[in-house]
């Protein structure tokens, strides 16, 4: 029996201060309402079921409040537990703790999914994108943030020696371990392989740096920054993509166990009390206090 190939590596935020130690009280204020701003241009107003992968802490969650439903995605255990803390155990969040690379959902069963602060982390970006274009339903929209290779920074640096790999070299570059930069040429090609049709691209973060956010007020950068979204000019560290599946078809059944199915065989699962269970292979999985855990099946 031939062995499937081996998952890429995961970068795995378990345990890990992410909430505390990078976002609150560290000067991010003017990088976090930059991106609800892109979010909101992106984003269609209303809907039945969104899917956040990389949910974390559920910093950008509440972001989505005319939909129905919102399906929270981590590899992290612990960061969704934040999340929960935050807000709260209503039908209308789902906590999921899952392999981006082997979600754990049914095929076209959500009409959104958004992915910010995610895809740099990723190793092989195409067999990410290809899992998010199964979830959605054909005319889903799917909203995705990813760090520029060809940011303006990196060109200086290039220019000037200071920099070995070249900015305008399509491929990704991983200039820290399961840290890459992505050129907007290779994620275009990327997103249209795994299915998608890319609608818009914003530029976003144009003044993320210490010295600028120091000499002036956050109000200000976001103003400004909000307002050069428009220009197209894709040489920022961040760039937004709002991306849609071929055709309209948006699913209308809101309950947890409807959307589920293994995610090594894609059989349909059932909630069997604190288990998820597949009919097919007999393979269970926990829900560990209100989070469906498939990072590992039980024994």
């Amino acid at each position: 029996m031939t062995k499937p190939p081996p998952r890429p590596r995961i970068c795995d935020y378990e345990g890990s201060n992410y909430r505390t130690e990078f976002w609150e009280n560290k000067d991010r204020d003017y990088e976090d309402r930059v991106e609800r701003a892109a979010l909101r241009r992106l984003l269609p107003p209303s809907g039945q079921r969104l899917l956040e992968i990389g949910a974390g802490f559920g910093r950008l969650t509440e972001e989505y409040s005319g939909f129905r439903q919102v399906v929270l995605l981590d590899y992290s255990l612990s960061l969704l537990q934040s999340a929960q803390e935050r807000l709260g155990r209503s039908g209308r969040y789902i906590y999921v703790a899952a392999d981006a690379y082997a979600m754990p959902f049914r095929p076209g069963v959500f009409d959104a999914a958004t992915m910010v602060r995610v895809i740099h982390h990723m190793a092989d970006a195409p067999a990410a994108l290809a899992q998010v274009a199964r979830a959605l339903a054909p005319g889903g929209v799917f909203v995705l943030e990813y760090a520029n290779k060809r940011n303006a920074k990196a060109l200086i640096r290039y220019a000037l020696q200071r920099q070995t790999w070249n900015p305008f070299d399509e491929a990704p570059v991983e200039f820290v371990e399961l840290n890459f930069d992505f050129h907007p040429a290779y994620i275009a090609r990327a997103l249209s392989a795994a299915g998608f049709t890319a609608e818009r691209r914003l530029p976003v973060s144009f003044f993320r740096l210490s010295a600028l956010k120091n000499a002036l007020p956050t109000d200000t950068l976001v103003h400004l920054d909000s307002l050069l979204q428009h220009t197209g000019l894709l040489y920022t560290p961040s760039v937004f993509v709002r991306a849609r599946a071929s055709r309209p078809n948006a699913p209308d059944n809101l309950a947890a166990e409807a959307i589920f199915a293994c995610p090594e065989t894609g059989a349909p699962l059932v909630v069997e009390g604190e288990t998820l269970v597949s009919r097919a292979s007999g393979r269970r999985w926990a829900v560990r206090d209100g989070i469906y855990d498939f990072k590992a099946p039980l024994e």
